[in-house]
């Protein structure tokens, strides 16, 4: 088979992959991994069953990856605001770095809205497939982390750690229940407000 061949089936593969993932995340956003059929997740993504076995093996794996991937998305978007920050940033600074990416969520609604709340739902009981993330949630941690030692200087480090687990389980609570979908009605001006000093009090502690 000559080269450009090959090359066309490959991206030809990618692209049928790619479709896969996005019909099954916007039907998990939808109803849930209970509620999702391989019909129609073939059917949206306008694939044949046999590109599901090809790609993930299994309906769940399909589902697992797709969920998988929204939580990648999410990661890399708060490692990207903890970067910026200046070594001299204060709890406040962190807070809005921190929780930005779930402020983009509650404001933009709909999809995006729904996604984070299927990532969050799964992530009480998170697939095997999770454990590559691991490197990136540490990478965030460690990134908030940097900033609090710098704040809280008399605080053990195994309690900012802590306190940064706690901020981010905050964020899931909030695309899981219902204020969530009450501040998703608000303009993101309010929710910026409402929301960045209860993401600092957590990092602060009983620490002025």
């Amino acid at each position: 088979m000559r080269p450009e061949k090959t090359d066309l089936r490959r991206e030809a593969g990618r692209r049928t992959r790619d479709d896969l993932l996005a019909a099954t995340l916007d039907l998990l956003a939808q109803r849930g991994q209970e509620g999702v059929t391989l019909r129609e997740i073939t059917q949206n993504a306008g694939a044949n069953v046999s590109a599901v076995s090809y790609h993930f093996g299994s309906l769940k794996a399909l589902c697992d990856t797709a969920v998988e991937h929204a939580l990648e998305r999410y990661l890399d978007a708060q490692i990207r605001e903890l970067d910026a920050l200046a070594g001299d940033a204060s709890l406040s600074e962190l807070a809005e770095a921190f929780a930005r990416p779930m402020v983009n969520a509650l404001v933009t609604g709909g999809r995006d809205l729904a996604v984070m709340r299927t990532v969050a739902r799964v992530g009480i009981d998170p697939p095997e497939g999770w454990e590559r993330l691991s490197g990136k949630f540490e990478e965030a941690r460690r990134q908030a982390v940097r900033v609090l030692i710098a704040n809280l200087p008399g605080v053990d480090e195994r309690e900012l750690v802590f306190r940064t687990r706690c901020a981010a389980g905050l964020l899931n609570w909030l695309a899981l229940a219902p204020i969530g979908a009450e501040l998703a009605a608000e303009p993101a001006e309010q929710v910026e407000r409402m929301l960045f000093p209860v993401v600092a009090g957590a990092f602060r502690g009983a620490h002025q």
